[in-house]
């Protein structure tokens, strides 16, 4: 059988639940996301980072455009259930339940600017399209 020389190319999504980045401080939630993308590959993240993560990963990854080669930065959307269409008590359990264990009805694709061209969302679907 002959060596490969080539690496393989392809598109790699990293399905990651909430639980795997729950317990972490906002730097080492991150630092793990980073990672992950560095290695061109795709998140997958059950739930929601808080808004100021979101801010701070946006922010972390526009210094490393022109320091790191090849990276052009991140696109990042988020889906999350409608609540327009709930019941009053719905809305209440609904706040309830976001209270106790956060925004893990969402999800959350966090992808290099080098592999998802670009990001559409609606309110009932998010489109991904990748290069």
């Amino acid at each position: 059988m002959a060596k490969q020389d080539k690496k393989l190319k392809g598109l790699t999504l990293h399905f990651m639940p909430y639980s795997e980045i729950a317990k972490l401080e906002t730097v080492e939630r991150i630092k793990k996301l980073l990672k992950i993308i560095l290695d061109n590959k795709v998140v997958i993240l059950q739930g929601r980072l808080k808004p100021e993560e979101e801010s701070r990963l946006i922010e972390d990854t526009m210094i490393m455009i022109g320091n790191i080669k090849g990276f052009k930065g991140v696109e990042l959307a988020v889906i999350a259930q409608d609540s327009g269409d709930k019941t009053m008590v719905d809305k209440f359990k609904f706040g309830l339940a976001k209270a106790l264990v956060g925004q893990q009805d969402c999800l959350t694709i966090i992808g290099p600017a080098s592999i998802v061209k670009e990001m559409k969302k609606d309110p009932k679907k998010l489109e991904v399209m990748m290069r």
